[in-house]
């Protein structure tokens, strides 16, 4: 499959623990290419007390990740993007324009640890929403209290957030159970998007060909058209 949207990677060299180097850059956006990825967002991690790099950093060093894929090829587009550990500042901060959305729309890729329990997701995002923002729950399937439970994932998606999941996880690279939920999850209408979560290219290398390919074979080219392409499409071109 070609025109892939990959809409989570650590691709901006020396602000997260993402990429160290620009010629790291370079080889995982030529690998992404290779996977008919043509449309990546660069969403650097930010948290409190662990990864605040500042913004004119950020878009110094997006500038040369742009430069890198112009030098790849013309058809490959960089969006810039924030994956935006929650915290209770989260809306203030966003207000403020401290951090970026999701391409300067209201969309905002929202992680959460582990150890967070299923009240403090919601509250999170019942927050963003009422603020006119419109979550995007990062690599959902790693949160133990919606693995266990998939109704609490129901829950979200009704309330307004939206799916996003790992590359890896649907395609079984994390191990035989994550790739049974995440399956399930498909099979529920729960997911929204996809992202390969690329920070290097060794243990966590981009392979968004690989799940486009497991997508298409076990959930059909309809249902893989439209989460690698045409959802993430739409928050670029429509800004929904």
């Amino acid at each position: 499959m070609k025109g892939l949207y990959d809409i989570h990677t650590h691709i901006i060299p020396h602000v997260d623990d993402g990429a160290d180097t620009i010629e790291i850059t370079k080889k995982i956006l030529q690998m992404e290419y290779n996977d008919g990825v043509r449309t990546i967002f660069a969403t650097s991690h930010f948290r409190r007390r662990m990864f605040e790099a500042p913004m004119e950093k950020i878009r110094q060093q997006y500038l040369q990740v742009q430069q890198a894929a112009k030098e790849i090829a013309p058809d490959l587009r960089l969006i810039l993007g924030c994956e935006f550990h929650a915290n209770l500042d989260m809306v203030e901060t966003l207000n403020a324009g401290k951090r970026p959305t999701m391409g300067d729309t209201r969309f905002v890729l929202t992680e959460f640890s582990e150890a967070h329990d299923f009240r403090f997701i919601q509250e999170r995002c019942y927050e963003l929403i009422s603020n006119g923002y419109e979550p995007i729950i990062a690599h959902a399937e790693r949160y133990p209290v919606i693995r266990k439970n998939l109704e609490h994932l129901e829950q979200l998606v009704d309330m307004g957030a939206y799916i996003q999941m790992n590359a890896d996880s649907i395609s079984g690279v994390e191990g035989w159970g994550m790739k049974r939920f995440c399956k399930k999850v498909m099979k529920q209408n729960l997911l929204h998007f996809v992202g390969s979560d690329a920070h290097n290219t060794g243990d966590r290398k981009p392979q968004m060909g690989r799940c486009a390919q497991y997508m298409e074979k076990t959930m059909g080219r309809e249902y893989a058209d439209k989460i690698l392409i045409s959802n993430p499409r739409e928050i670029i071109e429509e800004g929904r």
